[in-house]
């Protein structure tokens, strides 16, 4: 059972999404650090869940953003010291991959808009979920060395590492499995955001990225939520035996 759980957030515009649904619906409290604004990360020791969400910084941007080497010794100290469920979305995933030990490095081209992700593995993470997947994808970095334990469960045509997991209890995505219908719709009104997407993908990206990811919703959002409910009643399973 999770009864408190604790994420990192690093932009106002990524927020936990669907994973604060869920853990709403198991009657889990949510404590959420918004790093880029100098909040101060909390002894990790009250919680038994941790959330790592996306951003548009690199994991080796120490120096623009200096609060990412408190991050980093968090994500290792709750990864190697305590051990205890993790789930990661995208930065989230990069992050976790580079604190057990392994790289994290520009991929060969960005990946941007709803794409396919095929899963190479059946790990009790993903064997609710059918062998390919679509979901929203928004990164021009990626894991491009495992850590020692990890496991790829999916794939795409551009990133290897579509879904890790890091032992029993440790997960991370590349793809975007948070999105909300009314987060796809914020990103109307920040110019960064459609910068990004036409930079990406051309002019008028943003309707095109909406149209097609929004009849999509509901399939994505159980992509997320099975993956969610296999990793803390996993979780939950391991802590009782």
């Amino acid at each position: 059972m999770i009864s408190r759980a604790l994420c990192f957030q690093h932009m106002d515009d990524e927020p936990p999404g669907l994973f604060g649904e869920f853990l709403a619906a198991r009657g889990a409290s949510l404590d959420t650090v918004m790093l880029h604004r100098g909040e101060a990360i909390p002894s990790l020791a009250p919680y038994d869940f941790l959330l790592v969400m996306g951003g548009a910084m690199d994991v080796w941007e120490e120096d623009a953003h200096p609060w990412l080497v408190a991050e980093k010794q968090a994500i290792r100290e709750w990864a190697i010291e305590r051990n205890r469920p993790y789930f990661g979305v995208c930065l989230g995933l990069q992050l976790l991959a580079q604190a057990a030990g392994g790289q994290v490095a520009l991929a060969r081209e960005a990946e941007v808009g709803i794409g396919h992700v095929c899963l190479t593995s059946r790990h009790r993470f993903v064997g609710g979920l059918p062998r390919t997947i679509r979901m929203m994808q928004w990164h021009h970095a990626e894991v491009s060395r495992l850590p020692d334990g990890a496991e790829v469960l999916a794939s795409s045509e551009v990133s290897p590492v579509q879904i890790m997991a890091l032992g029993d209890c440790m997960v991370g995505t590349q793809f975007h499995g948070e999105l909300t219908p009314a987060l796809v719709d914020r990103w109307a009104h920040l110019p960064q955001y459609i910068a990004w997407l036409e930079a990406a993908l051309g002019a008028g990206a943003y309707e095109r990225v909406r149209a097609e990811a929004l009849p999509l919703m509901p399939a994505m959002r159980r992509v997320s939520e099975s993956m969610f409910n296999a990793l803390v009643d996993g979780a939950a399973l391991r802590k009782a035996a």
